[in-house]
């Protein structure tokens, strides 16, 4: 998956995320929560982000939750 962060704003890395003890993925921009994957999804998450860090992480994260998608979305600040 090519790294497509044209505009740059995933250097910052403003996404994480962290997997609870039941398997559900929290996912945060800017430390605030903006999804929730289970079963299925976080399975699938999971695997598509293993073994990627950096920028190309931050990419799979961006996609899933549909920020930076339209070039409207505004920095938290």
């Amino acid at each position: 998956m090519p790294v497509e962060d044209q505009r740059n704003l995933l250097d910052a890395e403003p996404f994480d995320y962290r997997v609870s003890k039941d398997g559900k993925v929290f996912i945060t921009w800017h430390g605030r929560q903006v999804m929730i994957l289970k079963d299925q999804a976080a399975r699938k998450f999971l695997q598509t982000i293993e073994g990627r860090s950096g920028k190309a992480a931050q990419l799979v994260l961006a996609k899933i939750t549909g920020n930076f998608k339209h070039g409207n979305e505004r920095s938290a600040g």
